[in-house]
């Protein structure tokens, strides 16, 4: 009779940057920072999107689901970090552990795909401005961001599943600052050949090909705008395109980096370090890159701010916040 498939492990120890424990209130300061930052830049944009009739556009809507997801994307990983940094070997349960990681796949493969949807929508913007209204109408843009959301609430249960479900007999210290793949299936004392095969075909197929799809939409986009008659429009957006590119590109490339991948690893430092970026540097400049830079948005900011102003009695010449 085959035994029963029992984790004995109840709990792990994130050993998070143990290496650096003479920086940890360095440390521990920047991520609060960088969590604060991200915070405040992504609520900002979904409440100046609401509230502006002029900004209920597709390409707003995604940037608005993409706030509200980078919001609850960051902070499945960020308090947790800054958690550990001021207790050395934070201890996590192994269920938290399961649901951290389901939720980081989830919100994780969730952006792959409304990054490629954004990337597609500039596309048809750009390339065929006579048909975007047809192609690209407020029915079509809430299907494609609810096929988004979608997508990310199935492709999380598997490997949270299958990470589950194998034998965990000890040691139970993950050399991380949260539940990742890489280091829990080194953990396991029962075989993961399968499970690695099966997340390592699951991260193809969603990272590479989002990438794909968004370096088309974005070569398309570069080949349609040296069309342009206007030196001053293409350098606009050459460079708006350019930092999309920029953003995209690091978040993929570390992604892809940390999963897609042969079965040889890097050093458990070099791990950290490539997942800062994606978990914490990538969400602080989304808000950057696709609003900050943006003139209608930052016209409706500064409309948003007189009008605050407005209701609170107080006059204030325009040209401050136009400069």
């Amino acid at each position: 009779m085959q035994a029963p498939n029992v984790s004995v492990v109840t709990e792990f120890q994130l050993l998070g940057f143990r290496t650096l424990q003479e920086w940890q209130t360095l440390l521990f300061t920047i991520f609060l920072l960088i969590y604060l930052l991200t915070l405040t830049g992504n609520i900002v944009i979904i409440a100046v999107v609401s509230q502006d009739r002029r900004l209920h556009s597709p390409m707003y809507m995604f940037l608005q689901h993409l706030s509200f997801l980078e919001i609850w994307y960051t902070s499945t990983i960020v308090p947790l970090l800054l958690a550990n940094l001021t207790s050395w070997g934070r201890a996590i349960s192994f269920s938290a552990c399961m649901a951290q990681l389901y939720f980081f796949v989830f919100f994780g493969t969730t952006e792959c795909f409304l990054l490629a949807m954004m990337a597609y929508d500039r596309y048809l913007a750009i390339c065929s401005p006579l048909h975007y209204p047809f192609l690209m109408s407020p029915d079509t843009c809430r299907h494609l961001v609810a096929l988004c959301w979608l997508t990310g609430v199935g492709t999380g249960f598997l490997p949270s599943m299958m990470i589950s479900q194998l034998d965990f007999c000890g040691p139970n210290q993950i050399n991380h600052f949260f539940c990742d793949l890489p280091p829990l299936r080194q953990l396991s004392c029962s075989s993961a050949h399968v499970t690695e095969m099966a997340i390592f075909v699951l991260s193809v197929a969603v990272l590479c090909v989002c990438f794909l799809l968004t370096l088309m939409s974005c070569v398309f986009i570069l080949s349609s705008i040296l069309k342009f008659p206007s030196a001053s429009g293409q350098r606009k957006t050459f460079s708006t395109c350019g930092s999309h590119l920029a953003v995209v590109t690091i978040y993929y490339g570390t992604m892809i980096s940390m999963y897609v991948r042969p079965s040889a690893h890097l050093s458990p430092e070099i791990n950290k370090i490539i997942s800062v970026f994606y978990t914490v540097v990538t969400p602080l400049m989304n808000p950057v890159i696709y609003s900050l830079r943006n003139k209608d948005f930052k016209e409706a900011v500064r409309k948003a701010i007189r009008r605050q102003h407005g209701c609170c009695g107080v006059r204030v010449r325009g040209q401050v916040f136009i400069r």
